[in-house]
Parts: C-alpha cells; sequence; structure tokens
C-alpha cells in the first residue's frame, strides 16, 4: 500500500513538474484568456455546481460537521459569482513575473538585472473551502506556477467539479506545451496519502497547509519540502478606556458575528477595567448572539456569563463564542496578547496616540490593527486580490499571501569577458 501512494504521489508531481515548465512561456494575455475561460465557466456552471455542493453538504450534516465547518463548506449561488469576481480581480492585477526587481552595472562592468520568476510547483492543503481551488489554481496560473491541490474529504465532490472546469478552460484554450497537469487535484483524501508527497522534494518546491492547528503540524513534522504555515487564528482586540465608544460596538460586532468561521474574526477580548458602561456592551453583545465565556471579573457584572478557562484563551472557535478578560493596564493586556496569540491578528480600540504606539511597536504578530475591524486581515481588503492564505510565520511572506509572492527571483549576469581576480 504504501509503495502505491508513493507511486501515486510521484506521478502526480511529475507530471505538475512538466507542466509548470510548458507554462513559463506564455504570456500575460495568454495566461488572461484561460482565467477568463474559467470565469465564464464557473457561471455557466452554476448549477451543476451547487448540485455537486449539496452532496458535501448531505454528507457534513450526517457527520455531525460544526456550523463554522458547515458555512465554509457551502457554495450558493452568491459565493459562486463571487469565485468568478476573484478571477476577475486577479486578470487584472499586474502579472509578477518578469518585474525587474534590481538592476545594475557594477564597476568591473557586469551587468545585472534581477527578474521575478515563478516558484515551480506550489502544493496547498486545505479545509472544508472549496473556493480555496479557484482562488489557489488562478493564482499560480497567472504566477506561472503549477498547482497540486489537495482538499478535505467533506468537499470532496466540490473540489472535483471546480478543478475539472479549470482543465476544460486549459484544454480549450490549446496553449502548445500547457497540459492540465498545471492544476492537478489530488483525488486521494487519506491523510496517510498526503506523506509520500512531503518527501518530494525534488519535484514540489513549497507546501502551504491551511486548516486546523492539527493538520498544520502533521504537516510541518512529517515534510522535507519548505512549508509556509497558514496557521490558526487567535484574534485579539484589546479595549482601552481610552476608546471612542461611539465604535466600539459595531467594531466588536462586526470582527466576531459578520462570518465567525473565518480565521480573522475575533477569539479575545481584553477590557481595561476602567472602561466605562462595561455591563451595557456586554448586554449589547450577547443581545446580538454572542456567547461571552468571561473571567471572574465578567461574571461578577454579568453573572449569567460562562466562566472561561484557560484554554478558552489559546482556542480558534470559529464560531459565536467570545473569551473575555478585565485586565488593569496596558502591559497586562499585551503580556495576556504575546500569551495567547497564533501571531496572526491584533487591534486597540483607543484614541489615545501613545498608548497605540505601544501596541503597535511591541507587539509582533502579521498584522496590527487600529480602531477597525479585524476583519480586514484580507488579501482581498488590502488590494492584493485572493490569497493562497494567511501566512503567521515570518519567511518569505507574513500574512495575506498574494499573487507576488507565489514568485521568487533570478540575477541576469552579462559580462564582456570578466574574470574574477
Amino acid at each position: 500500500m504504501a509503495d502505491e501512494l508513493t507511486s501515486y504521489a510521484k506521478d502526480l508531481a511529475t507530471k505538475a513538474r512538466l507542466a509548470s515548465r510548458g507554462l513559463k512561456a506564455f504570456t500575460t494575455l495568454e495566461k488572461n484568456s484561460v482565467l477568463k475561460r474559467v470565469e465564464e465557466l464557473l457561471l455557466e456552471n452554476e448549477s451543476a455546481i451547487i448540485e455537486k455542493n449539496q452532496i458535501d453538504m448531505k454528507n457534513g450534516q450526517e457527520k455531525g460537521l460544526s456550523s463554522s465547518m458547515m458555512d465554509r463548506l457551502l457554495l450558493d449561488s452568491k459565493r459562486i459569482k463571487g469565485m468568478a469576481k476573484s478571477i476577475e480581480e486577479i486578470r487584472n492585477l499586474p502579472d509578477p513575473v518578469g518585474e525587474v526587481v534590481r538592476g545594475t552595472i557594477l564597476p568591473n562592468g557586469l551587468e545585472l538585472l534581477t527578474k521575478r520568476v515563478p516558484i515551480g510547483v506550489v502544493m496547498t492543503i486545505f479545509e472544508s473551502r472549496p473556493n480555496v481551488i479557484i482562488d489557489i489554481a488562478s493564482l499560480s496560473f497567472k504566477s506561472g506556477n503549477a498547482c497540486i491541490l489537495r482538499g478535505g474529504s467533506e468537499a470532496f465532490h466540490s473540489n472535483l467539479i471546480l478543478s475539472s472546469l479549470f482543465h476544460q478552460a486549459i484544454e480549450e484554450k490549446k496553449l502548445p506545451g500547457v497540459t492540465k497537469d498545471v492544476v492537478t487535484f489530488v483525488e486521494n483524501t487519506n491523510r496517510e496519502a498526503m506523506v509520500p508527497f512531503f518527501q518530494l522534494d525534488d519535484l514540489i518546491d513549497v507546501i502551504v497547509p491551511r486548516g486546523g492547528e492539527a493538520l498544520i503540524r502533521f504537516v510541518s513534522e512529517n515534510s522535507k519540502i519548505p512549508v509556509i504555515k497558514h496557521d490558526k487564528g487567535v484574534t485579539n482586540l484589546y479595549l482601552s478606556q481610552h476608546a471612542n465608544p461611539e465604535i466600539v460596538l459595531p467594531i466588536l460586532l462586526n470582527s466576531k458575528v459578520q462570518r465567525p468561521g473565518v480565521c480573522n474574526a475575533l477569539e479575545n477580548l481584553l477590557v481595561h477595567k476602567d472602561y466605562p458602561n462595561l455591563k451595557n456592551l456586554l448586554e449589547s453583545l450577547e443581545s446580538n448572539g454572542v456567547q461571552i465565556l468571561g473571567d471572574e471579573s465578567v461574571r461578577k457584572i454579568v453573572p449569567s456569563t460562562k466562566l472561561a478557562s484557560e484554554e478558552d484563551f489559546y482556542t480558534e472557535f470559529l464560531d459565536t463564542r467570545l473569551s473575555i478578560k478585565i485586565v488593569n493596564s496596558l502591559s497586562e493586556a499585551m503580556e495576556n496578547i504575546r500569551k495567547y496569540s497564533s501571531g496572526h491578528t491584533e487591534c486597540i480600540l483607543s484614541e489615545d496616540i501613545t498608548e497605540i504606539q505601544t501596541f503597535q511597536k511591541e507587539l509582533d504578530s502579521a498584522a496590527i490593527f487600529v480602531n477597525c475591524s479585524t476583519r480586514f486581515h484580507d488579501g482581498g481588503e488590502y488590494g492584493l486580490g485572493a490569497e493562497v492564505g494567511i501566512s503567521t510565520g515570518k519567511l518569505h511572506v507574513r500574512g495575506p499571501m498574494g499573487l507576488i509572492h507565489l514568485t521568487t527571483t533570478t540575477t541576469y549576469v552579462t559580462g564582456r569577458g570578466q574574470v574574477r581576480g
């Protein structure tokens, strides 16, 4: 069985590597023509996509998937149109391939030209959200990379039809040297089938896992290939006593309940003890569907709230639960953030400029927000178009991983007979 899985992985990765070489030769207009056709096929096949997605939704209900998982799994007319819009945005982005990032002539006369080039083959492992197929395939194709996509079993039928539309567009356009293997969908959803891919460092250049903590750990511990972690989002917000009370509730509600099942949704709220009318704020949160898990100080103010455990503050709930703690100072708030944060998103609500600057300088995460919703930590909102994911690591890319981050550089050196002394 192990030999079969190894052979299966090597076959797919080899085809993807060969396909990536063919893609390098094509112009932005040619790549965009394929993306335009995928966009059209999404809209033309809306009913068929929803039909396949309903199979996954039904299976998810039978398996008892959480409400947040079911939300991420759902494809409806609005989300399909959103995927098509995402492709349009990617088509309209500047093609990073070939961009000159440095050009100079050395004192010895050597001419150096450093340009952006595709990474090569990118493998992405993700859970639940079938729109990832379209986003990552489009970003990879536009940046000249082949991609290997491995989704979870819960979204199998949705992922299969979406990847097939990409294959159809590639075959219809008949670009010489480009095969449907530039978008490779791994149909084997068993976890043990992933491991052989992780050993193919001669064929796959980078692996990007998107999902829960267990998935990230599994990939990191088993891979010989560089991993760009798109880890959980334990997002924290400090509510200062100096905050503008008019913006507080709208920001908290947008951060928490607008779409709770995503990584930039708020999970921990740290409130200064002198924040005015805290009882009214907590009751307003509850009346708007937030399930408060509070420390002892919170429970004294609103006795009906459940007691938050230490583990709750480390947890990415991806639902309407919110852990709340009352703190005595900005310093205490930041200590809690350093303790519980996953390095994804931190936010402060305050009108005190010194406090804001301290918060920005002393914390270390992919994004530090001031007086706005945490839901803006997103590639599309940043103007990057769709994203491969949000990286919580520090190497190569941090935060939203967009089109430009799927490139590396090559330096072209031209001389006239120079030799090194």
